[in-house]
């Protein structure tokens, strides 16, 4: 039943239509007289646009543009084909090509039509975002070429996409289009820039608040039924990508090269070449050139980040190139001071040209407020060091008469990355373990001690590379470190080599001292020199000393070639305290005789109850007679009178007051010595009825340092016989004993 009376709607519909007259049906149905013409009409009856149009028929765009559509078209009027025909050396318009003319046609076509005042807004996903954008994808893209690779001719085609190792590089579908770039007045003030920010790329023209390239909007928003003319003053040709600029600049041929060999592969992809088969017939395979996953964005991607489709509306890339003989000089001074071109890393190149990428639009009046993508300030002089700037179809291009100063290969941490020696240390700083950021800041100072593979590998550390692990086997025999440790180990190791030393206070090794290692804010170890040898705990325990093999100089400290590693001890600092009371006249005798005999101290591997190996703290040993004080004091068992001590208590409160009084001299957490690298509460071991940490005031300075107990009573370090290394620890010497009461 619903089916027969949709059919007798149906029919009853075509019936009225039939009744109606063709006057009335053209009235409902037709074009409205108030619609104004097509973009190609519109410009037909402006008078001024007669070579443009010549050349709309010659791209084969008339019926494109004389239909529907929706588009804005940056349209140059025939004064600017004047000046166009001038500069290009010819006559008339009909000189111009087919080829040509689809270019300039092409390229002035904007997807979606746009009036003036909207260009500097950013469509994006979210919504529109005013004055926040000053480019427009065109109708433009280059498709695919034929290019000779290493003396093959191949199909070409560019990635539309940047390569992230994890996505893909190229997108079937997207042609990879041109954008073309204005300079707005509101755009500008939002951003916070000036008409030298547009005088800097375009020194010959004249800014006018609103300019489109080299040119400017003569009449702005001339309505048509499929979109918005905008008429300019200049004929513009499609703009080549970073990548294009390289290629036809012989004043960067040797930036190029590098980027070319070494981080540039040409990729069959199936989906590119059917589609170019579908279009040609042509049966060639179609490759696309890819650049390195390493890099934050590849040259030749018009796109932007992708983010969201629009992002290319807001934003570009930014590339600056040294030239030739600028890049000559850092080659032959830096990269090849001990490695042969064929011998660099590929990393090394990644580094290079990360250093000269921001991805961003780097404005000439902000340099100051972006960083490249090794996260660097930009170290150029906009008006000394640019020689080249240009604003191009994907981004801006600065050519400069430097290398940017990058802190990869300016600093210590240069000495082993540009060396064929230190692979092993290399490999350690930049696989996540953050000591490449500390060594390499070209702000901060400092010593970093050195050893080579060679030495690395008689030490028993190594790296699988077939299993992308470290290795640790004892050289002197024993089990193997598994490959965590093994990593933990060395990283260790090689902290202990790194030394702040703002006031270049390692520059002469010639006498002794002792001085901490690691970053500023993460402390390491405690390490001495003495007589151009230096060592660590461990190195005393295996009484092998490293010896100096040599010396660099770089921007932000000097770096020292090494026989041996700044071992850590792994015996419990006990163990030195043993050691130390050993000795005849030993001032660390009382003290120690106390421990020895208390209930916190095991014999076996002479171990203090919570004294972990591997983590940091302070032993503060007051002397002999500060001993003898205590007892008299009765903060030890023994003669109150004579202050003859009783090492070995059996009564139980003894015990426990003995092990409260070595506790309390006892730091947790915090190495301390007598540089003024720490100051204030630190706590103790001790805890208090309640469970409550016990604290200790460290007062340090240069060549000083002392502690406050809760009494406000204080001991001073005894110099000569403190600072003696164990394991993340320093023992001191103290001239009175610290009352926790």
């Amino acid at each position: 039943m619903k089916k027969k009376i949709q059919q007798l709607l149906a029919f009853s519909f075509l019936i009225l239509l039939a009744s109606c007259s063709k006057d009335a049906y053209d009235d409902y149905y037709g074009r409205p007289d108030t619609l104004e013409p097509p973009i190609y009409q519109q410009l037909e009856a402006r008078g001024n646009f007669k070579n443009l149009l010549v050349l709309i028929e010659k791209a084969g765009y008339k019926d494109i543009l004389g239909k529907a559509g929706y588009w804005t078209m940056m349209a140059p009027n025939d004064e600017a084909f004047t000046k166009y025909f001038q500069e290009q050396g010819i006559t008339d318009v009909n000189k111009i090509d087919a080829e040509t003319a689809g270019k300039i046609v092409r390229y002035a076509l904007i997807y979606n039509a746009f009036r003036a005042e909207q260009l500097s807004d950013y469509q994006s996903g979210t919504g529109w975002i005013p004055d926040n954008a000053f480019r427009r994808r065109t109708a433009f893209y280059d498709g695919f070429q034929k290019k000779t690779i290493n003396g093959k001719p191949m199909v070409i085609v560019g990635s539309n996409r940047n390569n992230t190792g994890s996505t893909s590089y190229y997108v079937s579908g997207d042609n990879n289009n041109k954008y073309i770039s204005y300079f707005e007045k509101e755009y500008f003030t939002a951003q916070g820039l000036n008409s030298n920010d547009y005088k800097f790329f375009f020194p010959n023209s004249t800014y006018t608040e609103f300019n489109v390239l080299g040119g400017t909007i003569k009449e702005a928003d001339i309505i048509a039924e499929n979109g918005v003319i905008q008429e300019v003053s200049q004929v513009s040709l499609p703009l080549v990508n970073l990548d294009q600029y390289l290629e036809n600049n012989s004043n960067y041929s040797l930036f190029r090269e590098l980027i070319q060999k070494n981080l540039v592969s040409y990729t069959f992809n199936q989906s590119a070449t059917t589609t170019y088969r579908n279009y040609t017939g042509k049966a060639d395979d179609v490759y696309v050139k890819v650049y390195d996953a390493g890099l934050p964005y590849s040259l030749n991607n018009e796109n932007f980040l992708k983010q969201m489709d629009n992002d290319g509306q807001n934003d570009a890339y930014t590339l600056f190139a040294p030239d030739n003989a600028s890049l000559q000089k850092f080659i032959d001074e830096v990269l090849l001071k001990n490695f042969k071109m064929d011998q660099l890393p590929k990393y090394v190149f990644q580094d290079l040209l990360k250093a000269h990428m921001v991805t961003g639009a780097v404005w000439p009046s902000k340099f100051g407020s972006y960083n490249n993508a090794l996260d660097e300030d930009l170290r150029f002089n906009i008006n000394t060091d640019v020689k080249d700037a240009k604003v191009l179809s994907n981004g801006f291009f600065y050519g400069t008469n430097k290398v940017q100063a990058s802190n990869l290969f300016f600093s210590v941490y240069t000495s082993a990355y540009l060396d064929p020696k230190f692979t092993l240390a290399t490999r350690l700083f930049n696989d996540g373990t953050s000591y490449r950021e500390i060594i390499s800041n070209i702000n901060q100072k400092y010593t970093l001690f050195l050893p080579s593979d060679a030495v690395l590998r008689s030490l028993g550390y190594d790296y699988n590379t077939a299993r992308s692990e470290w290795m640790y086997t004892p050289p002197n025999g024993g089990t193997a470190s598994s490959a965590i440790d093994s990593r933990l180990r060395l990283m260790r190791v090689l902290y202990n080599c790194i030394v702040p030393t703002p006031e270049g206070e390692l520059n002469n090794l010639s006498g002794s001292g002792i001085i901490r290692s690691g970053d500023m804010d993460i402390p390491g170890e405690y390490i001495k020199w003495n007589n151009n040898r230096v060592y660590a705990a461990g190195n005393e325990v295996k009484e092998n000393m490293a010896n100096i093999l040599g010396y660099e100089d770089q921007q932000n400290g000097r770096t020292y070639y090494i026989d041996n590693l700044l071992e850590f001890s792994e015996e419990s600092p006990g163990v030195d305290l043993k050691n130390l009371a050993s000795a005849p006249g030993s001032e660390y005798f009382n003290f120690y005789s106390y421990l020895k005999n208390s209930i916190i101290y095991n014999t076996v591997g002479d171990k203090i109850t919570g004294v972990d190996l591997g983590t940091a703290y302070t032993i503060i040993v007051p002397n002999n007679a500060a001993i003898v004080k205590a007892v008299k004091a009765g903060l030890l068992p023994g003669d109150n009178i004579t202050g003859a001590p009783t090492f070995a208590p059996t009564d139980s409160f003894k015990q426990d007051q003995v092990a409260d009084f070595i506790r309390y001299h006892i730091l947790a957490t915090k190495t301390v010595s007598n540089d003024g690298q720490i100051t204030g509460q630190v706590e103790t071991l001790l805890k208090d009825g309640r469970d409550e940490k016990v604290y200790l005031t460290v007062v340090s300075d240069k060549g000083s340092l002392s502690f406050i107990d809760k009494k406000s009573e204080s001991a001073t370090i005894i110099p000569n016989k403190s600072n003696n290394l164990a394991d993340r620890t320093l023992i001191h010497l103290i001239d009175n004993y610290l009352s926790y009461k």
